[in-house]
Formats: structure tokens, C-alpha cells, sequence
């Protein structure tokens, strides 16, 4: 059985306590990952705090080169991400190929945003005293950044919070789902193949208590969660003055007008709805159809769910 070591400061190492990671297929574990430790947390906000150093003062054009990399890495490597994808998450593989298609396109995103950290000029003569007087706004990157990632989408929701922070120049420790952090090891390794700084990369799984340190640590600049309101909010209260960045899923509606052409628009109610067993941050969750066709829209996205395959 595979055993996985975690990333600490671009270092491969191993815990003293192992997890299994369990097939929601079989139940049977898939890999055993190590976990880390108050040691390897200190380690790695050491190392990234000395990256910081180097990230920060990297040029726009580096940053963007190594995310490109990423990208394509990410795409050569699509059938090994998206079973891995599969055997730990339960995804089915078009799901999880469809996925990794997604990251490419983060990455591939953030490699243009990071040469558009734009300032501005402001000119400041909104009073007499400030006649020929401007402004100048400069964006700097913060520094560490705590990522702390769900397990519906273990590699696309990683991209989201890595892939920005990388092209701001920051460094992150990353926090993996329990049930899934296979996938982000595989893009720590990535990474560590991309020409980025190896201290600046850390993925880290550990316990929530482990986490919680983090959050608390004087030495993160950002904390940013997907996940849970109730653990969201909790940790937005541990975070202090910290910058905080909460998704916490939305409240997505679907509206249906008396034109719609109503067999596709239940098709897609029912798949947007119940896809993924409904573990999507953006699932269906308010369907507003017009009186004059609910009767018939109601039959059709019944059948519809009905129609779905297990699996």
C-alpha cells in the first residue's frame, strides 16, 4: 500500500501518524498519507517566510512563466490527476478529467493576471491645498498565505487559492481536505517541478487542531477557506486581524420562464441539483419557474432526476 509524504518548505517528509485515505467506492484505503506535526508547521512557516524574500521581489514575467509551466504540466499529466482525482473523491473520471481541464485554466488565467498587478495614479487637487499633488497606489503581495481546501473539488478549489497567491508573488501552506489530499500532493509536486522557489510550497495535512494553529499564527498574512459556513465563520474569529477570504457556498437559483424550452432547462435543473450527490459549492438549491409552466416543469424535472445515473 502507498504511503505519501507531505511538502514541507519544497522538502519531502514523513510524519510519525498516518491516515488512511479510503475509496468512497469500496471503503478500502487507497494510500496512507503521513501527517504533519507542530515541527513541520513551524518548518514551514520558516521557509516560507525566507521564500517570501525571493517571491516578492520576483518579476511579473517569472511569475507568469511559472504558472504557464504549471499549466501545461497539469495538462500532460491529465490521466494521472484524474485518477487520482477519481480514487480518492469518488468522482467519476469524466468528472475528474473535466476538472483537471478546469485548473489548467486557472493556472493558465493567473499566469496572465500576475502581469496586471496594476497601481494607479490618483490625482489628489480635490481641494485647493492638493492643487498638482498625486497620488501613487503600488500593489505588494502580503506574504504567507493559509489555504485550507474542501474535497469536492481537491484540485480546481486548490487552483483557485494557489494559483492567485503564486502570481501576486506570495507564498502559501496549503491544508488539504482529510478525504482528499492526494490530488494536492500530486500539484505540490508540480510545482516543485515549475521553477518556483521550494520554500514557498507546503502542503501540509494535518488535524484541525494543527490547522487552527495556523490560523491563529502571527507569521500568516491571509487565511482563505472553502468549506463550511459554521467552520468558516469559526475560523474567521481565530484569525484576528489576519485578511480573510471565505467561500462558504452559495444560494444558486435557476429561473424558468413560460418560453423556456423546458425538457433542457429540467435536464439541467436536475443535473445542477443532484450532480455529485449535490456537493458542489454552486449546486442548484432554488428553482423560480412561472406559474403557467410549473405544472409541466415539475413532472419533467421529476423524470429528470429519476433519470440520473448512480455512480
Amino acid at each position: 500500500m502507498k504511503e505519501q509524504r507531505f511538502i514541507v518548505g519544497g522538502v519531502w517528509k514523513s510524519g510519525k501518524v498516518t491516515l488512511p485515505v479510503n475509496s468512497p467506492y469500496t471503503g478500502e484505503p487507497v494510500a496512507f498519507v503521513h501527517q504533519a506535526g507542530d515541527e513541520d508547521i513551524a518548518g514551514a512557516i520558516i521557509a516560507a517566510r525566507e521564500a517570501f524574500a525571493v517571491t516578492s521581489g520576483s518579476a511579473s514575467h517569472e511569475r507568469a512563466a511559472i504558472l504557464r509551466t504549471v499549466a501545461d504540466t497539469i495538462r500532460q499529466r491529465k490521466e494521472e490527476f484524474a485518477s487520482t482525482i477519481c480514487a480518492e473523491s469518488g468522482k467519476p473520471i469524466t468528472a475528474a478529467r473535466a476538472e483537471v481541464d478546469r485548473a489548467v485554466s486557472t493556472f493558465t488565467v493567473a499566469s496572465e493576471e500576475a502581469s496586471r498587478m496594476n497601481g494607479e495614479v490618483v490625482p489628489l487637487d480635490i481641494t485647493p491645498a492638493g492643487r498638482g499633488r498625486k497620488g501613487i497606489v503600488e500593489r505588494f503581495p502580503l506574504g504567507i498565505i493559509l489555504c485550507i481546501t474542501p474535497f469536492n473539488f481537491p484540485l480546481n478549489l486548490v487552483a483557485h487559492k494557489l494559483a492567485p497567491a503564486i502570481a501576486a508573488g506570495n507564498t502559501f501552506i496549503l491544508k488539504p481536505a482529510p478525504q482528499t489530499p492526494l490530488t494536492a500532493l500530486l500539484l505540490g509536486e508540480v510545482l516543485l517541478s515549475s521553477g518556483l522557489t521550494p520554500g514557498a510550497v507546503s502542503v501540509l495535512p494535518c488535524s484541525n487542531a494543527a490547522a487552527q494553529s495556523m490560523v491563529e499564527h502571527p507569521g500568516i498574512a491571509m487565511v482563505s477557506f472553502t468549506g463550511s459556513a459554521r467552520v468558516g465563520w469559526a475560523l474567521k474569529g481565530l484569525a484576528g486581524k489576519k485578511k480573510v477570504a471565505l467561500e462558504l457556498g452559495g444560494n444558486a437559483a435557476a429561473v424558468i420562464m413560460p418560453d423556456a424550452d423546458l425538457p433542457a432547462a429540467a435536464a439541467r435543473c436536475a443535473a445542477g441539483a443532484f450532480g455529485y450527490a449535490g456537493q458542489v459549492c454552486i449546486k442548484v438549491q432554488r428553482i423560480l419557474v412561472h406559474r403557467s409552466v410549473a405544472a409541466r416543469f415539475e413532472s419533467l424535472l421529476t423524470d429528470a432526476a429519476a433519470a440520473l445515473p448512480v455512480g
